[in-house]
């Protein structure tokens, strides 16, 4: 091998050892900004939360409002009463199959 053929190789794996660490530093921009990100939408949605609870505090038809939406808006039991709400009833296909399954008595 030829000392320009040696050096053309050397340049070479430099340039792939640099892109690497490129990528590297992209993806640990991009993933920081995710981070960020999450971060920023996780305190919006507890400041929105804070300030309708404020509003539903000092206000009963404020209060009511909020209840019939969070009502209309959860399904899961336990997020539903965090806020006093009553779980929902099963769809009628789901409570029909669970009648025709055999109890294990």
């Amino acid at each position: 091998m030829t000392a320009i053929e040696e050096r053309i190789e050397t340049l070479q794996k430099k340039l792939n050892e640099a892109k690497a660490k490129k990528q590297r530093l992209d993806a640990k921009k991009r993933a920081k900004e995710r981070r960020v990100s999450r971060a920023n939408d996780t305190r919006r949605k507890i400041l929105v939360g804070a300030v309708y609870l404020a509003l539903a505090d000092k206000d009963d038809e404020a209060l009511a409002a909020l209840t019939k939406r969070m009502d209309t808006a959860l399904d899961r039991t336990d997020d539903r009463a965090l806020f006093g709400l009553p779980p929902r009833p099963k769809p009628k296909a789901e409570a029909e199959a669970e009648a025709e399954q055999p109890s294990d008595c």
